[in-house]
């Protein structure tokens, strides 16, 4: 459950360099995150470093921002929670589109996945999410999280090129829309999943990926599109690229250089939009990770 760094990295901004088997950081890549998430937060606070991890557990997240922003900011310790590619990913292209933006309308963000192979420990954490909220589903409007019974709405949603006009399932509430929240001033926040990657995760037979080329992607393609609108204007920001799995590595493992580094923006629970310099972190996975396209 407990990943230590003892990777040296670069100095960045003057920031001295772990020696070889010092740990720096903890990454948490085990879920179900309802029950891992705080023992090994206890545990890198008793170690004064920082927590990170890639949980894409709503409820998990929410239950790291209410129980240890407090304590973690009196330690002077960094936890970044949910920094993957549900989370991280699109807290930082809402972050990038929003700019300058003091408020925002509301803020949409799209999942284009051209398919849906659940991991096993994706299943696990989706079983534990369903009975924490008893089957209901959460959304964010009116400036709070709320629950909902109903079916989910079903619309089409126009990504760029070359994904164009795809059917989406909307109110797909994900890690993103809680970290946006903490820090994004809007009242209304929607997401939208397209509807091929709805039905491959509700498939109960559905085998888990398969790796395709040398670095163990799956041939899975991803395209994340956020739109933030306010007072009739609109900005836009997408990434794209292979395996929503796959993206996590280089997502958190650049967080905790920029953490370990000294490039983050306090301490505390923070969210990747709020820890990082959104637009440059991005711009550091271009081309070997990512398509972007930013305003």
């Amino acid at each position: 459950m407990i990943a230590p760094l003892t990777r040296q990295y670069s100095p960045v901004a003057c920031a001295p360099v772990p020696e070889a088997g010092i740990v720096v950081a903890v990454i948490n890549c085990a879920g179900p995150f309802a029950s891992t998430s705080a023992p090994v937060i206890e545990a890198a606070l008793r170690a004064r470093i920082p927590y990170l991890d890639v949980a894409a557990e709503l409820e998990a997240n929410l239950d790291t921002f209410k129980h240890y922003a407090e304590r973690a900011r009196e330690a002077g310790v960094v936890i970044v929670p949910g920094m993957a590619f549900f989370g991280g990913l699109g807290d930082l292209l809402a972050t990038a589109a929003m700019g300058d933006w003091t408020a925002a309308d509301e803020i949409c963000i799209a999942y284009g996945l051209s398919s849906w192979k659940p991991t096993l420990g994706t299943r696990a954490a989706g079983q534990v999410s369903r009975q924490r909220r008893e089957g209901r589903r959460l959304v964010f409007t009116k400036g709070q999280m709320a629950f909902r019974t109903d079916a989910a709405p079903v619309a089409e949603w126009q990504f760029p090129a070359p994904l164009g006009k795809q059917p989406v399932i909307g109110e797909f509430t994900m890690a993103d829309t809680v970290m946006i929240a903490r820090h994004l001033k809007t009242p209304e926040i929607r997401s939208y999943m397209t509807a091929v990657a709805v039905k491959d995760l509700l498939e109960p037979d559905a085998p888990p990926p398969v790796a395709v080329d040398e670095n163990g992607r799956s041939a899975q393609t991803f395209l994340v599109e956020v739109v933030v609108r306010s007072g009739g204007n609109e900005r836009r920001a997408s990434a794209g690229g292979q395996d929503i799995y796959a993206i996590s590595a280089p997502l958190v493992v650049e967080a905790v250089r920029r953490v370990v580094n000294g490039l983050v923006h306090g301490t505390g629970v923070l969210t990747a939009g709020e820890a990082f310099d959104a637009r440059d972190f991005l711009e550091s996975l271009r081309q070997e990770h990512l398509a972007l396209d930013m305003p």
